[in-house]
């Protein structure tokens, strides 16, 4: 490994007409989601959002194509991509000790790549064994000023109804329906963080479980996976609604030593103190500390993002 401890994202990324977090339907009308927040000034406004569990869904889903691609181990669960992952692995689970947790939670880190890098914790066999995870998203969060969301009608024509209904007692939907769907557009605030140095760690023991060579394996993975994140962000509607990624922008700070790679919130961003000078500047005291423990690079666009992550990559 190369020292890297943490590496923080933060940036504005615009979205069109997508709708990757819905939250509910009422009749014929989809939900979208939509949260309160509260500006620099202290105003409260009510806009679009797609919740962190969403974008740490679809990170650990490119993670676990990269494991399998790349022969990193898997539990039964995280192998067929099962919300319960590694509390499905009978053998694994039988054979946890039940008096060590420290040795525990290596038999997990060990087994299992995806529950290493993405937490987990194991129920199974009346345990309560925690495994933190090493990525941690915010909401992405739409800018007040810059973010809409409309509702679109749609129809599934049926030649038979004649104008009529469905006809359709049976609730077998085979009729014609009318039906409306939300989609958004805008600036959306993101902010990640991702504790590199954990990869591998067992935070009860305070020691490594794997050797240095599986660790920077597995921590090029989470890397890739969180550039991969942004780069095609799964989610709800994509068969008709496939988002429109038209740019990111933002700052990414990488952190070798124990000080924490820092993150501000476009949220607070503003004409006069831009969220990537806010970056550079904490940056800048922190390293009065520590010198040279933070680096900060800032992107332009998603090509300059993907850069910067690949070279992070290729330099662990």
């Amino acid at each position: 490994m190369s020292g890297v401890h943490s590496v923080s994202i933060s940036g504005e990324l615009l979205l069109d007409m997508h709708a990757l977090n819905n939250e509910a339907a009422e009749g014929n009308q989809q939900i979208t989601r939509m949260v309160h927040i509260v500006d620099r000034e202290g105003k409260l406004h009510v806009v679009n959002a797609v919740s962190g569990d969403m974008l740490k869904h679809i990170q650990a889903a490119h993670f676990q194509a990269l494991a399998e691609a790349r022969g990193l181990p898997l539990c039964a669960g995280c192998r067929v991509f099962d919300a319960n992952r590694i509390n499905l692995d009978a053998n694994l689970i039988n054979e946890l000790p039940t008096d060590n947790n420290a040795a525990g939670l290596d038999r997990v880190i060990r087994h299992c790549a995806l529950d290493d890098a993405e937490g987990i914790l194991v129920t199974a066999g009346k345990r309560s064994l925690a495994r933190k995870s090493t990525v941690e998203f915010g909401w992405l969060v739409g800018l007040p000023e810059g973010t809409r969301t409309e509702s679109y009608f749609h129809v599934k024509y049926d030649p038979r109804s004649r104008g009529e209904g469905s006809g359709d007692e049976t609730g077998a939907n085979v009729g014609q329906n009318i039906f409306y769907r939300p989609a958004s557009s805008g600036v959306y605030a993101a902010v990640c963080t991702v504790e590199v140095s954990r990869v591998g760690w067992n935070d009860l023991s305070r020691q490594y479980a794997v050797p240095d060579e599986e660790r920077t394996k597995r921590a090029r993975a989470v890397l890739e996976s969180v550039s991969y994140t942004f780069v095609r962000p799964t989610g709800a509607q994509r068969n008709t609604q496939n988002p429109h990624i038209l740019d990111f922008r933002g700052v990414v700070a990488v952190s070798k030593g124990p000080v924490p790679a820092p993150t501000v919130s476009p949220l607070g961003s503003s004409q006069e103190r831009p969220f990537q000078d806010q970056v550079a500047e904490v940056a800048k005291q922190l390293n009065r500390t520590w010198p040279g423990g933070i680096s900060v690079h800032r992107f332009e666009s998603l090509a300059e993002f993907t850069r910067v992550m690949t070279d992070l990559v290729e330099a662990l």
